[in-house]
């Protein structure tokens, strides 16, 4: 299943080190299938606000994820990032390509009604209106 690297960078520097890092950054991915999605356009906010950039980086998994943050390459560059851009890194992993949010929500459902959580009503819910 795939597995993502989501950066919310709040703020950025053109710093020469920053530039570097730019370079430097897919030779540390390459290794282990990690490829660019999204690298920091402005984003269309439609709810809410969103200050700053993001980044996503889609793995083959969460194990190759994990591999490439802690791999001797990256953390080799990464203080050329942190020193300059403040901001919040995490991976994840996504659903694959059968994933259902209706199942999703049965289970969820399933846990509340265990844990004596009142059921949600609403279209396709299952649930009776009240």
């Amino acid at each position: 299943m795939p597995a993502y690297g989501f950066a919310h960078l709040r703020s950025r520097r053109h710093h020469a080190d920053v530039i570097e890092y730019l370079h430097r950054i897919q030779a540390t991915l390459d290794p282990f299938g990690g490829r660019f999605l999204i690298h920091g356009p402005p984003a269309e906010v439609l709810e809410g606000t969103w200050p700053g950039s993001m980044v996503l980086i889609e793995f083959p998994g969460l194990a190759e994820a994990r591999a490439w943050y802690a791999s001797p390459a990256y953390q080799d560059i990464l203080r050329l990032r942190t020193d300059h851009i403040d901001g919040d890194v995490l991976l994840i992993e996504g659903v694959g390509p059968d994933y259902d949010p209706v199942r999703r929500a049965g289970r969820l459902s399933d846990e509340a009604g265990r844990a004596g959580l009142a059921e949600p009503s609403g279209p396709g819910t299952g649930a009776r209106q009240r």
